[in-house]
């Protein structure tokens, strides 16, 4: 349990408690956000605001904590200062007042999960580069991507036997900028466009596995959302992953090459394009792509080789093959970036929370976390959560909230 923190308090480090409008060109702020997640509890007998919960456990796991019963405990051991400047009621002379862990463990069980993942990628978005660097080699400014993948978290069976499945949608730098629970009755088909619905997706490239690999798909985001789309191709589309893996690939020339050794496995990836000029039966399909890769086991020496096919709307010009390489390496960096750590530093699939939204609001929060993290340029996510776990003063300024 982290101690209290000796740190003298900022000055003005209770401005938001009761929040207040963003002024204009201003982002709002996370408890602004916050505030606007419908409260599932009745009026009557309400002693503390929404936000202030959730903000409270959005700290916590800052903080390091991974479950309901920690989130409690930090919220207990939290000075007053710091329950003030997240937004707890103030009650003299003993001051603001920490929830108790049932009230935690309500709340996160009956909050509405679409509304929190939207308030907290939205904060995330808001705060996420503008604009990506100027691609010098090319001489223009790269676009934005965005991948889109599913989760299972593991731990969280319940009852009847199923498990929590969440569909993400990650920007290239690391932050989850949406997220949906997917029905056991369905499957992620039926969740990519809600979830992409009310995104600014402009120029942005949105990367996905097959299963999303839809022409429905395909024509939302080229002809709604003004998106740019690379679509992995696999045997869930017979003809068309035929008909790529027919195209004469002997005679396009080797594009890209790239290695790298991660997670005990030493892999490289061989990239070809093609343009195509008609033949494909997938909507705007201006580019053909195959990627083989080698992978071997450092452990064992054990060798496997896999192609992959894709289709993107991006011509040759827009881009070549070392780009649309590198987005499909940024496509499978979600697992990297966002589920590994999940797992691996919050422990997520042992988790045993799993009544009601409870499974859910962890991993919005844990994502909170870690974009947090990142934005403040920290790689290492359990060193960070480490550092913040010190001082519980830090994981407001991370936040935003001083």
């Amino acid at each position: 349990m982290p101690a209290r923190s000796s740190s003298p308090i900022p000055v003005g480090l209770g401005r938001l408690a009761t929040g207040r409008p963003a002024k204009p060109g201003e982002h709002p702020q996370l408890l602004d956000r916050l505030a606007t997640v419908p409260d599932p509890r009745r009026a009557k007998g309400r002693r503390h605001p929404l936000a202030f919960v959730l903000a409270l456990a959005a700290c916590a796991v800052l903080a390091g904590a991974k479950s309901l019963t920690a989130i409690a405990e930090w919220a207990a051991d939290a000075p007053a200062a710091v329950l003030t400047a997240l937004g707890g009621p103030s009650r003299e002379p003993a001051g603001p007042t920490a929830p108790t862990e049932a009230t935690v463990r309500r709340i996160l069980q009956r909050v509405d999960g679409d509304a929190l993942d939207d308030a907290i990628g939205a904060w995330l978005a808001a705060r996420d580069p503008d604009r990506p660097p100027l691609d010098h080699d090319l001489g223009r400014r790269a676009r934005r991507s965005l991948a889109v993948d599913g989760k299972t978290v593991r731990g969280a069976r319940r009852a009847d036997g199923t498990q929590v499945h969440l569909l993400a949608a990650m920007t290239g730098t690391g932050l989850v900028a949406a997220q949906r629970e997917v029905s056991a009755r369905t499957n992620e088909i039926t969740v990519f466009r809600p979830m992409l619905v009310d995104l600014d997706l402009a120029d942005t490239v949105v990367t996905f596995d097959a299963l999303h690999s839809q022409t429905a798909h395909a024509r939302f985001l080229v002809e709604e959302k003004k998106a740019r789309y690379i679509a992995v191709i696999k045997r869930n589309q017979p003809l068309l992953h035929q008909h790529l893996k027919q195209l004469p690939w002997r005679e396009v020339p080797l594009l890209d090459k790239t290695r790298a050794t991660e997670h005990g496995r030493d892999e490289i990836r061989r990239v070809k394009t093609c343009t195509v000029t008609r033949g494909l039966d997938f909507p705007h399909a201006a580019q053909a792509v195959q990627i083989v890769r080698r992978r071997r086991t450092v452990t064992t020496g054990k060798v496997t080789l896999e192609r992959v096919y894709a289709v993107t709307d991006l011509t040759a010009e827009q881009a070549d093959a070392p780009e649309i390489a590198h987005r499909v390496r940024e496509h499978w960096g979600i697992e990297n970036k966002i589920y590994h750590v999940r797992d691996t530093t919050f422990a997520e699939d042992a988790s045993r929370a799993r009544a009601g939204t409870a499974p859910r609001a962890m991993a919005a929060l844990r994502n909170l976390a870690i974009g947090a993290l990142r934005l403040t340029g920290c790689d290492n996510i359990a060193a960070g959560l480490r550092k913040h776990s010190r001082d519980a003063t830090r994981p407001l300024a991370t936040l935003g909230i001083t």
